[in-house]
């Protein structure tokens, strides 16, 4: 029989040993499970300074108890400090509208990386590593559930052996778990078994159970296939990456903290859906929502579509991608022709009134101002310090500042006022006041009547 121990020293050389060292400190996760008594045997056996971090997600009544007690008597046999950690894993996963399987995961990793975080504060001279026990099998049921779901490029790529950026290592994804049970039999090692793992409610046992032993009685060689196509899809993934980007910088401008998108250029993007995707994908917008900004190419001016952290805006012939918090993006032109513009207030639509005439009765929504003054294309913009106008019935002019004190204006308030102006002056301070200088007036012929929604 082939010594996997061997194997695993040769593939930890030959993958791992640039990124480590003597002052190399590996996390290691041990449910208690075959893998991962495994893996912590072969690390030790190879003389890595490990620390064994164990999840009791309190799931499974007395056998969570029961893993975690076995998982410290590894601690004491193989004379590695334990850590421990219990979770409410129901609680998180009703709180967060999420499956048990995503809660567990999304716990465990927190924490991992909070450990590893607080390691590195206390001694930054010592590079620590979280190690995981997936594996090859792992791996194909990974790529297997990420096509199913629907994936790009990328999630056809597996799991990765090694993300240095965020200090992971699984050094077992060449090995199947029949090798790693053969090599717990040889060395007479002692683990628990997990009585989910024989449920098909998780998508995981589903397809560990039901779907690839089927696909095997057709095609025997299916799992050396798909882990071969593993490869083949990475190295695929790189080409990919390499000409999305050149993609992207012949199509993105970047203006401070804003991406600038010409609209023609975008709709004529080819391939469409994947470049957008690819676009739209690092400011926490989802797959769904790639149909959405295609239409928004073609929606009105203002019109955008948000993420939980951006907004993409249809500003005349820009796409301008931009944090919600970036003020830069509140700037909106709008044009003679258009008749609704729509920005993060509401509403504004415009109509032109033929002979308006002398006397208007303006509310905090609905005005009319003299066209005869009006220069296009207009600017509807966030108001800034500095900025003034001459409030309706006055002639001297009032910083808007002085303007919102005067009217009792809340800090809340003053930061969603709008204003709309003309060659630099302002026409109206949005849902408050109109300039002075484009009242209506005995000589008004046409007017510009402005109507604003909440």
């Amino acid at each position: 029989m082939t010594n996997l121990f061997q194997q695993f020293q040769s593939h930890w050389r030959k993958e791992f040993s640039p990124w480590i060292s003597s002052r190399t400190r590996l996390l290691v996760t041990v449910s208690g499970g075959l893998d991962s008594v495994v893996l912590l045997d072969l690390l030790t056996r190879l003389g890595c300074e490990v620390v064994i971090a164990h999840c009791n997600f309190q799931l499974r009544g007395e056998e969570s108890t029961r893993d975690e007690v076995f998982v410290r008597s590894l601690g004491v046999v193989y004379g590695k400090e334990v850590r421990v950690n219990h979770f409410n894993t129901k609680e998180y996963a009703a709180f967060n509208k999420i499956s048990i399987q995503e809660a567990a995961r999304d716990l465990r990793y927190e924490w991992f990386f909070s450990l590893v975080a607080g390691w590195q504060l206390t001694d930054n001279t010592i590079t620590n590593y979280i190690v995981t026990a997936h594996h090859a099998d792992d791996n194909i049921e990974t790529l297997l559930m990420h096509f199913f779901r629907g994936t790009g490029l990328q999630g056809l790529g597996g799991i990765l052996p090694l993300q240095k950026e965020r200090g992971l290592l699984r050094p077992l994804l060449p090995f199947h778990k029949k090798e790693l049970r053969a090599y717990a039999e040889e060395r007479s090692l002692s683990f628990v078994e997990d009585s989910s793992n024989a449920s098909d409610k998780y998508t995981r046992n589903f397809f560990r159970n039901q779907l690839i032993p089927q696909i095997q009685e057709v095609f025997p060689q299916v799992e050396e296939n798909l882990l071969q196509n593993i490869n083949r899809f990475r190295e695929a993934g790189v080409l990919y990456a390499q000409s999305v980007q050149q993609h992207l910088d012949k199509l993105v401008v970047q203006k401070g903290a804003e991406l600038h998108v010409p609209v023609l250029k975008w709709k004529k993007t080819v391939p469409l859906h994947t470049i957008t995707w690819e676009l739209i994908k690092p400011y926490g917008f989802s797959p769904v929502q790639t149909e959405e900004v295609i239409r928004l190419l073609d929606a009105e001016n203002g019109a955008y579509i948000a993420s939980p952290t951006h907004r993409i805006i249809h500003n005349r012939q820009w796409m301008i991608i931009c944090s919600h918090a970036t003020e830069h993006a509140a700037h909106i032109q709008v044009e003679a022709t258009d008749k609704k513009i729509l920005f993060e207030n509401g509403t504004i639509e415009i109509h032109t009134i033929d002979q308006p005439g002398n006397t208007v009765s303006h509310t905090n929504e609905e005005v009319r101002v003299d066209s005869s003054d009006i220069s296009f294309p207009l600017l509807l913009r966030r108001w800034k310090t500095g900025d003034y106008f001459y409030p309706l019935g006055m002639q001297k002019k009032k910083k808007l500042s002085r303007f919102f004190i005067d009217n009792k204006l809340s800090r809340t308030d003053k930061e969603k006022v709008w204003v709309l102006e003309s060659d630099r002056k302002i026409i109206w301070v949005i849902g408050y006041r109109i300039d002075n200088r484009f009242r209506i007036g005995p000589q008004t012929r046409q007017a510009l009547s402005l109507s604003y929604r909440k």
